[in-house]
C-alpha cells in the first residue's frame, strides 16, 4: 500500500480563493480593507522567502500588505516600539496572546495559523474525526499544544508526546492521526506507522544535499517521507504540505480580526 499525498498547495489555493471573495465583500459593503503587517529583522534567506510569499498572497487576496525591514543590529527596544506602533495602527489587524487561553478553554477565539492549517487538512482528508486516536509529537505553545486542543474539540482521543515520552515508536503505531512537530529531521521512521494512518508533517528542516551538488541543501520534515508513505493512508509532503496552509490561514485570521475590530459579523461576508 502506498499512501496518497495531501496537497497543501491546492488546499491553500482553494482557501485563498474563498478569502478573496469574502475580502472583496468586506471592501464593497463596508469600505474596509484588511491590513497585514510584517516586521523582518535582518536578512535570513528563509525568512526573506516567507515574507515575500506572504506579501504576494496578501495582495492577491486584495488586502493591504505592509512590510517593515529592520537591520540585524536593531535593538529590542526599537523593535518593540515598531510592534507597538503597528498595534495602535487602525489599518493593521492583528492577534493577541489571550487567544491561546480561549483555545485552551474551548472558547471562541483566534487560532494560530499552523495548527489551524493542520486541522483543516486533517478534517478535509478524513471528515468526521470523532473517536479517532490522534498522536501529537511536540508540546510547543506555537504548534503542539494548539493542535492538540483543536483535535480535542473535534472529539479525538489525543496523546501528546515529547522528549521524555517512553516507547515513542509504540505510541506512534497506535495513532489514527499523527501530527509531527518536534523539529527533528526524519525522526518518525516508516516502521513507526501503522497501515491507514493519516500523517501531518509540520517539520521544516534544512539538510545538506551533496547528491545535488556542492553546497546544495534540501528540505525534509520530521517524518521519513519515503518510509512512511508505504504504510500511511495519506501524508503531507515537505515542502508543499502544511506550509502553504499556514500563510492561507494567516490571511483568514487577518480577515476575521478585521471583522472583530469593526463589529462586523464574519458570516455576512459569504465565507
Amino acid at each position: 500500500m502506498v499512501g496518497s499525498i495531501i496537497d497543501g498547495k491546492q488546499h491553500a489555493i482553494n482557501l485563498r480563493e474563498r478569502i478573496k471573495i469574502a475580502t472583496d465583500n468586506l471592501i464593497s459593503k463596508y469600505g474596509i480593507t484588511p491590513g497585514l503587517a510584517v516586521v523582518l529583522v535582518g536578512t535570513d534567506p528563509a525568512s526573506e522567502i516567507y515574507v515575500r510569499n506572504k506579501g504576494i498572497q496578501t495582495k492577491e487576496a486584495d488586502m493591504e500588505s505592509l512590510e517593515f525591514r529592520l537591520p540585524e543590529d536593531t535593538s529590542e527596544e526599537k523593535l518593540l516600539k515598531n510592534v507597538k506602533d503597528l498595534n495602535e495602527n487602525q489599518s493593521v489587524n492583528g492577534l493577541h496572546p489571550v487567544n491561546s487561553g480561549y483555545l485552551a478553554s474551548g472558547l471562541k477565539g483566534m487560532v494560530p495559523c499552523t495548527p489551524q492549517g493542520s486541522a483543516l487538512l486533517i478534517k478535509e482528508t478524513l471528515g468526521d474525526l470523532s473517536g479517532l486516536h490522534a498522536v501529537v509529537l511536540g508540546r510547543s505553545n506555537l504548534v503542539g499544544k494548539p493542535i492538540a486542543q483543536l483535535l480535542l474539540k473535534e472529539n479525538c482521543t489525543v496523546t501528546v508526546c515529547h522528549s521524555r515520552t517512553k516507547n515513542l515508536k509504540e505510541v506512534c503505531l497506535s495513532a489514527d492521526i499523527l501530527v509531527a512537530a518536534v523539529g527533528i529531521p526524519e525522526l518518525v521512521k516508516g516502521d513507526w506507522i501503522s497501515p491507514g494512518t493519516t500523517i501531518i508533517d509540520v517539520g521544516i528542516n534544512r539538510l545538506d544535499a551533496p547528491e545535488k551538488g556542492p553546497g546544495k541543501t534540501k528540505l525534509v520534515g520530521d517524518v521519513d517521507y519515503n518510509g512512511a508513505i508505504k504504510n500511511a493512508s495519506s501524508i503531507t509532503p515537505v515542502p508543499g504540505g502544511v506550509g502553504p496552509m499556514t500563510i492561507a490561514c494567516l490571511l483568514l485570521n487577518t480577515l476575521i480580526a478585521t471583522c472583530e475590530q469593526n463589529n462586523i459579523e464574519f458570516s455576512k461576508l459569504g465565507f
